[in-house]
């Protein structure tokens, strides 16, 4: 080997555990999270807002269940931590069920809500099968779709494809990507829809043995512009595994090249929303 190759190999050798740190402390962009009124009485404002800091969560999807929640921590106005609010179209946790069949309570609360002008989307909601046919799952993609805001949907592949042929070009946070949907599945969504974007947390899949899943780190290389992480704090004990869930995350994206990484883990959330 020349002595060129050589100090090739060194300073590579030098570079990549470099890149890995970087990536380790970059920002996260945290695509769902929920400050519940559970949680309310358990984590205040501010104490969220430190624990943001700690992890080093750079921004916010916020969705909670009421929405009071999101709109407690927007007052804080942390001009560090800048928060994307969604509404959310739930008062109470059974609403989840029946939220787009009916609901007069839950439709009332969604246009007060959307009068105040502040919302990038609406979600996180709970759709499956052919509940996504519903008339007022359609309207709210059409409103959607009209008002230029995102839906963020917890939803099987049924409900999704149901949703997007209600409003052609709607853009979705797929939640969880699925959850359990197959991986070949999830690529072939991603080729025929290029308005959905993936937000991994719940995929119980992404590592083996704490090694990146050769199949997601091919998806994740192959759609790096579409993928969102999240912490989805939906009930209040996750509260409490933040720091794990986010230390997950990291390593995760130690195992991607650094461009790839840094759009997944605070880029792609940055470019969708407009962020600093």
């Amino acid at each position: 080997m020349s002595a060129l190759p050589r100090a090739a190999a060194s300073l590579l050798a030098l570079l990549l555990p470099l890149a890995a740190h970087a990536t380790q402390l970059a920002p996260i962009f945290d695509a769902h999270m929920h400050y519940n009124v559970e949680a309310r009485s358990v984590i205040s404002p501010p104490q969220v807002l430190d624990l943001w800091r700690k992890v080093d969560i750079g921004a916010v999807l916020a969705t909670s269940r009421p929405n009071d929640g999101t709109l407690d921590l927007m007052a804080l106005k942390a001009p560090d931590i800048p928060i994307v609010p969604f509404l959310r179209p739930y008062l109470r946790q059974p609403d989840r069920y029946d939220w787009f069949g009916n609901n007069r309570e839950v439709e009332q609360y969604v246009e007060q809500e959307l009068r105040r002008g502040i919302y990038r989307g609406i979600g996180e909601f709970h759709i499956f099968g052919a509940d996504a046919d519903a008339p007022y799952m359609a309207k709210i993609a059409r409103l959607a779709k009209d008002r230029g805001l995102w839906l963020h949907a917890h939803a099987d592949e049924d409900a999704v494809e149901r949703i997007l042929r209600h409003a052609p070009g709607v853009r979705l946070i797929w939640a969880h990507t699925g959850m359990s949907t197959s991986l070949d599945k999830v690529e072939q969504m991603f080729e025929q829809y290029p308005n959905i974007v993936g937000e991994l947390s719940y995929r119980g899949d992404l590592e083996q043995d704490g090694v990146l899943n050769p199949r997601w780190k091919q998806l994740l290389l192959k759609y790096p512009d579409r993928f969102l992480l999240g912490t989805d704090t939906w009930i209040t004990p996750r509260w409490g595994q933040v720091e794990e869930i986010i230390a997950g995350y990291r390593r995760i994206l130690a195992q991607l090249p650094p461009e790839a990484a840094r759009k997944i883990a605070y880029g792609n959330g940055q470019a969708m929303f407009g962020l600093r």
